[in-house]
């Protein structure tokens, strides 16, 4: 009898261990609501579980609470987390422990303004977009950066960067000037100051290069023409920048009542580089101010054959026959669509 007794408490023991291993170490976590969970700032044990639970990670969180105080798990660690199908809830838990978090991938290729880069961040991470544009418009907080609201879309490199979810608008914006100081080597700042140029100046001519073609070839020539137009005291009559300076950047041809637009940036009006970049330059357009070969231009206009090229003078008149040419042609397609869409 005893021994019927010790064997059945012994069976009860290891059912009662099967049990409680199954629970703390069996698949505990669906995913209905999508691989991530995130906890805000702020949050406390409670928010965390509730929406554990709300979200349908775990069925309820009656064993979460178990597993919470066997790992001693009482600092909240705010993040995106990402949750497994059929986790356990110790390994759960001790994810949310520690903090380890998954990163987001931040990609920055062209952004024009601070509000395109205070909306993209805005839809990334916990902050939203008005908390970043108040902290790209801060005189005080800019400053220490030697920036100011025109020139710090320069510092916005285009690379990829890995930042926590619950990064506030100031880690972000401290990536972005670590990698803008790593850029610009001694190297690139001989170059810039051999033309005589700040590297502010060569990002602000990059960022017209960059609107003005794709073309890899071309940036090289366009990049040259600009530096000519400043080193001999002309206007830079970049289109791109009237169109920066109506904020219009579908605009598809710039004619004569846009040229009147009264803004610094608008360099039909205004002699000399302007305040600031007018996009997020690409490395490839840095370096072709930077690398710009010696030549003569001083106009260039896109190629009437429309395949992306420009073609190059110094010669006004040359530059008008090439100019007039590209607007009959552009003329002639807007006419050939517009026919099109009344014929349907």
């Amino acid at each position: 009898m005893k021994k019927k007794i010790f064997f059945g408490i012994i069976l009860l023991i290891l059912c009662a261990g099967a049990f409680l291993g199954f629970k703390f170490f069996g698949p505990a976590t669906s995913t209905p609501s999508g691989e991530f969970f995130y906890i805000k700032t702020g949050s406390t044990f409670s928010d965390v579980k509730n929406e554990l639970v709300n979200k349908k990670f775990i069925d309820t969180d009656t064993w979460f609470n178990y597993a919470s105080k066997l790992l001693r798990y009482n600092t909240i660690k705010p993040g995106r987390y990402k949750i497994t199908k059929g986790m356990s809830l110790l390994k759960l838990v001790r994810m949310l422990r520690s903090g380890n978090q998954i990163k987001i991938n931040l990609v920055i290729t062209k952004l024009r303004t601070k509000e395109d880069l205070a909306r993209k961040t805005g839809n990334l991470f916990e902050f939203d977009s008005l908390k970043m544009i108040n902290y790209l418009t801060n005189a005080d907080t800019l400053k220490k950066y030697n920036l100011d609201s025109n020139t710090l879309i320069a510092v916005v490199m285009p690379y990829t960067y890995s930042e926590k979810w619950n990064s506030t608008p100031e880690d972000i914006f401290q990536q972005f000037y670590k990698a803008y100081t790593r850029f610009w080597t001694n190297e690139r700042k001989i170059k810039a100051d051999s033309l005589k140029l700040s590297p502010m100046q060569v990002s602000t001519i990059a960022s017209i290069v960059e609107e003005e073609t794709n073309k890899k070839a071309d940036k090289y020539n366009i990049a040259s023409t600009y530096l000519n137009r400043v080193r001999i005291g002309m206007k830079l009559q970049a289109d791109p920048t009237v169109k920066f300076a109506m904020k219009n950047f579908a605009l598809k041809r710039v004619t004569g009542s846009h040229l009147t637009t009264d803004s610094k940036f608008n360099t039909y009006m205004y002699t000399g580089i302007p305040p600031g970049p007018i996009c997020t330059p690409s490395i490839e357009s840095i370096d072709a101010v930077l690398d710009a070969p010696k030549t003569d231009y001083l106009y260039f206009v896109a190629s009437h054959k429309f395949d992306g090229t420009s073609i190059f003078t110094s010669n006004y008149g040359d530059h008008l026959k090439y100019a007039r040419m590209y607007q009959q042609e552009l003329t002639r397609r807007m006419d050939s669509v517009k026919k099109a869409k009344e014929k349907k």
